[in-house]
């Protein structure tokens, strides 16, 4: 059962009870549980009187994995300083993958409008990326430009930016990030075209292997007008200051 659309990253430690992807498999009183916890109210809280306790199971593993990772490093994992990094590490990843449960359907909602006058391309540029690369699990960063072609009927802007934000928050590779975004407003929407352009630094090249910081990666996907439309497409690219 997915979990509803008010279950977002920003409440805290709620989402955490919906951070592992579907198709995690389950023991089966874990099953039984997960299924409890999907049951919210209107405010997020659990309709069951009992506190679930997959997601407590689920944090406990994950903070003895980190113990592990310490001590493989030759750190003592009970040393002030890294006391609580188990619990912070754990916390932080459910946080950063919190996307997982979530569709573009329930983070657009009803957010779709009815507007007759608009034919024009529609631009959101510099909206803020941050994701996990799923080879390394170390961090790239950058910025998305979403832009789509109304067909009598436009997005909520701030929709636009949920969208980038849902699928960053996974472990995610930059070109099918990319590509997802664009999939999702084409399928909400029904536009004439949609274009998504995503400049990335990649802290997989910066800290480790080539180490060779400033490295941008520039990924794109076009669909409908923008990518068979030759004008349009210009028009997106001087949009973009790069034409």
């Amino acid at each position: 059962m997915s979990p509803p659309a008010h279950v977002a990253c920003e409440e805290g430690d709620l989402h955490e009870e919906y951070a592992a992807p579907s198709s995690t498999t389950l023991p089966a009183a874990d099953q039984t549980n997960h299924m409890r916890s999907d049951s919210v109210d209107g405010e997020g809280a659990s309709l069951d009187d009992v506190a679930p306790e997959r997601p407590t199971r689920k944090r406990e593993r994950m903070e003895e994995a980190v113990r592990t990772l310490l001590e493989c490093l030759g750190e003592d994992p009970e040393r002030e300083g890294l006391r609580d990094t188990p619990k912070r590490m754990a916390k932080a990843l459910l946080d950063c993958t919190c996307g997982y449960p979530r569709t573009a359907a329930e983070v657009v909602g009803d957010a779709i409008f009815n507007e007759e006058s608009c034919g024009d391309i529609v631009l959101v540029r510099d909206i803020p990326v941050h994701s996990l690369c799923e080879h390394h699990m170390l961090p790239f960063m950058g910025k998305a430009h979403v832009a789509y072609i109304p067909d009598r009927k436009v997005i909520g802007l701030s929709k636009v930016g949920r969208i980038v934000d849902m699928f960053s928050r996974r472990l995610q590779v930059q070109e099918r990030l990319t590509q997802q975004i664009a999939n999702a407003l084409d399928e909400q929407l029904a536009p004439k075209g949609v274009a998504v352009v995503i400049e990335c630094t990649h802290m997989c090249m910066a800290m480790r292997g080539v180490r060779q910081p400033g490295a941008l990666t520039t990924t794109r996907a076009l669909l409908g007008e923008l990518r068979d439309c030759a004008q349009s497409r210009d028009d997106f690219m001087r949009l973009l200051g790069r034409g």
